[in-house]
């Protein structure tokens, strides 16, 4: 048996020399005009995703930085708000206790005053009652005197009294 070459199953060698002339010539064509710009657009492409995505680490970098550096700002607001806080406290403090001890040095010399007041007018008052008192006794004196200058046998009769009371050594 011989082999029997079916004419429909064999190629064309004129087809496949232009298929293959065409195609040659498509490849061409397109790696002349399309190829070239594809792929300058796919690496340019390839370069902005690059570029893109270190510029989003750069960023992703510099928003750490910032954050570490908001929070040592915070870190230092917040002792600084405590100095500050402190500060104030401690002036409120001195500023209550000098205040206390005006009030106090206020109060005793005052006191001090009033004292000083009550010792004047109690002296006072008691020079006046000292005065009223001699005077009353001056007065008295006065007319006991006028009385018995007056009577001149009373008078007598009293030094008598008064001489026989005092004994002599």
């Amino acid at each position: 048996m011989l082999l029997e070459i079916n004419p429909l199953v064999l190629p064309d060698i004129g087809l496949v020399f232009w298929n293959t002339i065409a195609f040659l010539v498509l490849l061409i064509v397109l790696g002349k005009f399309a190829w070239k710009p594809m792929l300058k657009a796919i690496s340019d492409r390839e370069q902005g995703i690059e570029d893109a995505l270190s510029k989003a680490d750069k960023m992703k970098a510099d928003i750490a930085a910032m954050q570490n550096e908001n929070e040592a700002l915070l870190v230092k607001a917040r002792e600084e708000r405590a100095i500050l806080i402190k500060e104030a406290k401690e002036a409120s403090e001195k500023m209550i206790a000098d205040a206390k001890e005006k009030a106090k040095a206020e109060y005793e010399r005052i006191v001090a005053d009033a004292q000083a007041a009550i010792n004047q007018q109690k002296n006072a008052a008691l020079t006046e009652v000292k005065n009223q008192v001699g005077a009353l006794v001056v007065e008295v004196a006065e007319k006991v005197l006028r009385r018995e200058l007056s009577n001149k046998a009373e008078q007598e009769s009293y030094i008598k009294q008064v001489a026989e009371g005092v004994k002599l050594n």
